[in-house]
């Protein structure tokens, strides 16, 4: 079994959404990813103060034609029109990627959402977050982009983040494992959830994204509830190296089957 990126699966199949709203889009990757950033308001943004208590619960939302049915009733004009923060649905970082990810896979673009960790927004630090990758044909590469942030000047060149911008959670624990990196320092913006559990967590759900199962920051499923209180050993550790080496070595065929273990597959009730 092998996975096909340029296919849509649930959480990024857009066959309900009126064509009316897809209306201007581009073709090519990163004009496709360019309204994103329009798309989506965080909890954190000050621009929300007015409108957040009542539109919070928009962040739980997974699918991405459920996010598009939002934001048209908000504002019906195509995806590509400039919105107002307070007509921007209220998502995360994965929110950004998971639409993204679904105009890319609209155009038959092979693209997939990766979930780890971004240096580029605490000096020091690797923050929780996601963004998307999409395959460059020219130059047989994936390209990593952050569509959170296109446009902006936080990096770069957000469009193809350079090496060591953003490193999935399969990449994080492997330099944790190595003793590359200070497991201190990878963890979640404005809370106390640092540490190897953060990348253990990141692990599970990069390996979900590359399945085509891109969950919610939060979603806990399999033994990440206890991996996160610090209450798994050794074995479970020695299954998320296998994690980390089978999505590096980027076998689609190998990346299906693991993902059926009973502890990294995600319950179908979950997806929704």
């Amino acid at each position: 079994m092998t996975i096909d990126y340029r296919l849509p699966e649930r959480l990024t199949s857009l066959d309900a959404v009126p064509a009316t709203l897809l209306e201007g889009l581009g073709t090519d990757p990163v004009t496709l990813c360019a309204p994103v950033h329009a798309l989506v308001i965080q909890p954190t943004d000050p621009a929300v103060r007015g409108f957040l208590e009542e539109r919070l619960s928009e962040n739980q939302i997974r699918p991405a034609a459920d996010l598009i049915s939002r934001l048209e009733a908000l504002d019906p004009r195509p995806l590509t029109a400039p919105r107002e923060p307070a007509r921007r649905v209220v998502g995360t970082c994965r929110h950004f990627a998971v639409l993204a990810c679904a105009l890319l896979r609209y155009r038959g673009v092979a693209a997939r959402v990766r979930c780890g960790f971004a240096t580029y927004f605490e000096e020091g630090l690797a923050v929780d977050h996601w963004i998307i990758e999409y395959r460059d044909n020219v130059d047989d590469r994936w390209v990593r982009l952050d569509p959170e942030i296109l446009g902006q000047r936080i990096v770069e060149h957000p469009e193809d983040l350079a090496k060591g911008q953003f490193l999935s959670g399969s990449e994080a624990w492997s330099a944790f494992r190595r003793n590359d990196i200070d497991a201190a320092r990878f963890g979640v913006h404005g809370t106390e959830n640092w540490g190897p559990a953060e990348i253990r967590g990141n692990a599970v759900k990069d390996l979900a994204a590359l399945n085509k199962v891109e969950m919610l920051p939060w979603d806990e499923w399999g033994r990440m509830t206890d991996a996160y209180d610090g209450k798994t050993g050794t074995d479970y550790d020695a299954l998320l190296d296998e994690v980390a080496a089978v999505c590096a070595a980027d076998d689609t065929t190998a990346i299906a089957e693991l993902y059926e273990a009973e502890d990294l597959r995600v319950p179908d009730d979950l997806i929704r």
